[in-house]
């Protein structure tokens, strides 16, 4: 239930509850109190006018008794001589505590009653004492007196009695306030409760969770309903919602981390690798091991390509903060398919022939096909890929092999590089784009490597709005596809635009 319902719930409950009790109270002072004057001896009927205004129900009572008896008295003078009518008067007046009582003379002409009257009787006023309207006896009883004549002549007064007594009013006014004071009392544990239970209860579940949170607890789940529909279930939701962010973040750090340090291991093999070797030659050079100018030149290349090495390590490792900050500089270009990756087969293949390795390359698109990328990038793509290849194709018998082809697909251009090599397990193959993932530690701690290059390439080609994927068979070789779309110019001179960043 929302917390807004629920404090229009209240807002009506703080109003209706204590009327409901508050009539029940009453309802049940009134009969109390009847039963105590113990007035059930001569009716059942609770007159609740009579229970809080005594006064002003007997006078209105006995006024409206008063006309009815001399309108009889215009056709009988001596009505109230009359002890039918005088019975008639009595039933008219019983269910409010009343009755009637005739004075003749010094004696009592009628009573219903007599025990229940003669407490009275004595205090009741003689004929003719000119008071008018009601008043209290002795016993603060109520009575109204009518004098009259009987038909001999003689005095005669009619008394209205009052059975309640005037202190009953008060009575029940104390009862009441003390009643009113309990029910709101009552009401208003009832309502704390009910809203404590609702609120402050969550909101110290809630406080405890925020707790655990804070001491680094991210798995402390909330022992209430989440899916409770209300304010607070919305608030438990968003608590569960940071708690998994939360969690999520710190396992994120804790990976990242984790990869930091194999980075720098990576890096730290890597570099030492070309360091020594560049240290040893180097020595040689210098303490005359190379005693002959074509092995001083041989020195001299091999430390030139170790030096190179570690430039390329280092151009990755700044490329990898890119990625991180994701501001790899991009200067896209119309490229003509078939003059680019000519270009770049040129530079590779000079360098695969170096080291024994067949290349063999097909272009299947049209001379006129273009795609708009960063020409120094994709050769970044390409150049990783057969670095990859080359690093593991384990094949040093002379029998290596790369071939690259470029495909043709309507609105893309598809570049394959296959090799022969020892292939990747079924199992690697999803994850050899991520950073750092290596298939096999052991024999890639050998070959050296930060193991960022493919998730590098994966970042280029997908920043050129294209995809990228592998496939493989253990020792037959692995091939990469990626994905780059063409650039086509209308006949109207519009263009597509074909890179999404």
């Amino acid at each position: 239930m929302r917390f807004r319902t629920k404090l229009l719930i209240t807002s009506l409950a703080i109003v209706i509850i204590p009327l409901i009790l508050l009539l029940g109270t009453y309802l049940a002072l009134g009969r109390y109190l009847i039963l105590k004057q113990q007035t059930q001896k001569y009716t059942n009927v609770v007159d609740y006018g009579m229970v809080t205004d005594p006064g002003g129900t007997f006078a209105s009572m006995t006024e409206e008794l008063v006309n009815e008896i001399a309108l009889n008295m215009l056709t009988n003078p001596f009505i109230l001589e009359d002890k039918s009518f005088l019975e008639y008067l009595d039933s008219q007046i019983a269910s409010r505590y009343s009755y009637i009582v005739v004075i003749k003379g010094h004696d009592v002409y009628y009573v219903a009653n007599r025990d229940r009257a003669k407490e009275v009787i004595n205090e009741l006023p003689e004929y003719g004492n000119d008071i008018e309207g009601i008043y209290y006896t002795t016993s603060k009883n109520l009575v109204r007196q009518v004098d009259f004549r009987f038909s001999d002549g003689s005095r005669g007064s009619l008394y209205f009695i009052s059975g309640i007594r005037t202190a009953f009013s008060a009575s029940i006014l104390i009862y009441m306030c003390v009643a009113v004071i309990f029910i709101l009392l009552i009401t208003s544990l009832m309502l704390t409760m009910w809203i404590g239970r609702s609120f402050f209860r969550p909101i110290g579940e809630l406080n405890a969770a925020m707790q655990q949170v804070k001491d680094g607890n991210f798995d402390y789940i909330l022992p209430t309903d989440i899916k409770e529909k209300s304010e607070i279930g919305a608030l438990f939701r968003n608590y569960e919602d940071m708690r998994l962010r939360l969690k999520e973040s710190a396992e994120e750090k804790i990976e990242r981390e984790k990869q930091n340090k194999e980075l720098i291991s990576n890096i730290s093999h890597d570099l030492k690798t070309p360091i020594t070797a560049i240290k040893g030659y180097s020595q040689g050079l210098l303490e005359g091991v190379a005693d002959n100018p074509e092995k001083q030149m041989k020195y001299i290349k091999i430390i030139n390509s170790k030096a190179n090495d570690m430039n390329n390590l280092i151009n990755e490792l700044t490329l990898y903060s890119s990625i991180d900050n994701n501001r790899i500089p991009y200067n896209f270009a119309k490229l003509n398919v078939a003059e680019y990756f000519g270009d770049c087969i040129e530079e590779i293949g000079a360098d695969l022939e170096s080291k024994s390795i067949k290349l063999n390359y097909s272009n299947l698109c049209t001379p006129d096909t273009m795609i708009v990328a960063d020409p120094e990038q994709i050769k970044r793509v390409v150049n990783n890929i057969v670095s990859n290849s080359v690093k593991y194709l384990g094949r040093d018998d002379g029998t290596g092999q790369i071939d690259i082809r470029i495909l043709d697909e309507v609105d893309s251009v598809r570049v394959e590089l296959e090799d022969n090599g020892k292939g990747i397990a079924q199992k690697d193959i999803p994850n050899i784009f991520d950073r750092f993932y290596r298939t096999d530690s052991s024999r890639n701690s050998k070959q050296g490597g930060s193991g960022i290059g493919l998730s590098i390439v994966k970042k280029i080609i997908e920043d050129h709005g294209g995809y990228i994927w592998a496939t493989s068979h253990e020792s037959e070789g692995t091939c990469m596809h990626f994905v780059l779309r063409k650039y086509i110019e209308f006949a109207d001179g519009a263009e597509t635009v074909t890179v999404d960043k």
